[in-house]
């Protein structure tokens, strides 16, 4: 019997549970709403909003009359008060580590509290239903007869707190972590935390080289990085010829579309797995848990309690014009685009994560990642903003002298001898006088004010300087009346995480 066969029946318990999912969803989000307001009653926010007199009786009903919907903006002043030690303010007890994230309007960074009982019954919990899931449409795998490559971030004093943390999610739950699973993943545990990327990459790649990795788990860029890596050491051409029992990649924290090309022509085995997740700083959320559905389960007994509010009721900036539109599970309509919003045993109450989302299922819910409540480009990671493009600009035409009119961004994605950057194409009303040297101060600055942008083009390896094409006068005007949205409340959309509107400008840029 294999090692694999062994595990399998650890799970076998879960895998029923999770029928739950099913039959009773509604049922599992009372429980986790229930728990997370007792839990939380004689904290400083849970006694300013009331949690200890809800009615338990319409406890929905109480907890959104008398928690407001929340950005990080609302609950930074908290946050910052549990960074510095305070205890019992957002959650119970003291909260130790931080997730760092991409910034805000007003800061180049978040930190997302991540508690003890968040990392176990949130984000722990869901990498372990990933495998459940997993074995159970697998039944022959050999999964845990190898090694699993899990490639993590790193992580930093936080303060002058004692053994208070702040880091790269990733980086929180390699330190966390059972001890058993060390015994069957790569790299170990110091290689996993280095922050140098070039160093850790080559590393990984070395450490990794002559093992019997049978799963990878990544992000889909920073992942293929260090397998053009391990392929350059190995002088294969393939990547099951290095590892010849690789069978899945468990993948999440950008779109994977723009990939799978990349990995299917590295990967060419007939028997090859892909499997999405849906993990960010602020929770565990959902699992592709079919193969033939590109959707997600939404996991619904962690301690993750969800609203939603349709994508109509939020501004151009984010904000959410109507609270009376938001719903629990039980509102939500296939086929409508929504903003979720979560309430968790880290502390988040009531907090709009950004992302949005579309249901293709109820029965049970499924769903897909549509985009943001902002405009963004996060195609590997870098999470950038509009704000962030903005101040960019402001700063770059500042030092040089030039003035935009109008402007738009996106992704140029990894192939044969390209390496992953944006491309802005920009209708200046004032050109500069080197437009390279633009580019130069333009990319500088982002890296300024997001720190995932500036962590993805560290020395160049994941993503290269900003290029910029230069547009003809009104080209944006004309793309807007080809569209027939020339005037009123229509804009050009600034970012966008794919190439269609850039593809569409660029074929109008020489058309008078």
């Amino acid at each position: 019997m294999s090692i694999t066969s062994i595990a399998s029946l650890y799970f076998r318990k879960r895998q029923r549970d999770l029928e739950h999912h099913f039959t009773a969803p509604i049922g599992l989000q009372e429980a986790v709403l229930q728990r997370l307001v007792s839990k939380a009653a004689d904290t400083l926010y849970g006694s300013e909003h009331g949690f200890g007199s809800f009615d338990k009786s319409s406890l929905y009903e109480a907890f959104r009359k008398g928690v407001p919907v929340n950005t990080y903006e609302e609950l930074k002043e908290y946050i910052d008060r549990m960074r510095h030690g305070e205890r019992d303010v957002l959650w119970r007890g003291q909260v130790k580590w931080y997730a760092k994230s991409s910034g805000t309007t007003n800061d180049k960074s978040k930190f997302i509290p991540v508690s003890s009982e968040g990392l176990k019954r949130i984000h722990y919990q869901g990498g372990n239903d990933v495998v459940a899931y997993y074995l159970q449409n697998n039944p022959k795998s050999r999964l845990f007869d190898g090694r699993a490559l899990i490639l993590g971030g790193s992580h930093s004093p936080n303060y002058n707190v004692a053994n208070s943390l702040v880091g790269d999610l990733s980086a929180i739950l390699i330190e966390n972590i059972n001890p058993v699973v060390n015994l069957v993943r790569v790299p170990d545990k110091k290689t996993a935390l280095i922050s140098e990327f070039d160093r850790k990459r080559e590393l990984i790649a070395r450490q990794c080289l002559k093992a019997n990795v049978t799963n990878i788990s990544g992000v889909p860029s920073w992942m293929m990085s260090v397998l053009s890596r391990v392929m350059e050491l190995s002088g294969k051409q393939h990547l099951e010829e290095v590892w010849p029992n690789l069978e899945v990649f468990f993948h999440g924290g950008i779109a994977f579309t723009p990939y799978r090309k990349q990995y299917e022509q590295l990967i060419t085995k007939s028997d090859m797995h892909y499997m999405e997740t849906y993990n960010a700083s602020e929770g565990f959320f959902g699992i592709q848990n079919d193969p033939a559905d590109s959707s997600m389960m939404l996991m619904l007994d962690y301690d993750v309690f969800y609203e939603f509010a349709p994508t109509e009721a939020i501004d151009g900036d984010g904000r959410l014009t109507d609270e009376s539109k938001v719903v629990p599970l039980e509102g939500v309509e296939m086929g409508k685009n929504y903003a979720m919003i979560i309430s968790t045993s880290c502390g988040l109450w009531r907090y709009m994560i950004g992302d949005t989302v579309k249901f293709t299922s109820i029965k049970p819910y499924k769903f897909v990642i549509t985009g943001r409540t902002k405009s963004f480009i996060n195609a590997f990671g870098e999470e950038l903003i509009v704000d962030n493009a903005e101040k960019g600009l402001q700063y770059a035409c500042q030092q040089t002298g030039a003035e935009v009119r109008e402007y738009t961004a996106a992704p140029v994605f990894r192939s044969e001898g390209v390496v992953p950057h944006h491309q802005w194409l920009i209708e200046f009303r004032k050109e500069p006088e080197n437009l390279d040297e633009f580019a130069r101060i333009l990319d500088s600055k982002l890296q300024e004010l997001n720190s995932d942008y500036e962590a993805k083009r560290f020395k160049d390896i994941n993503m290269v300087c900003l290029k910029i094409v230069k547009a003809r006068h009104d080209l944006f005007d004309d793309w807007l009346r080809s569209k027939g949205k020339l005037g009123g409340q229509h804009k050009v959309p600034r970012l966008a995480n794919t190439r269609k509107h850039i593809e569409e400008l660029l074929e109008m840029k020489n058309i008078e």
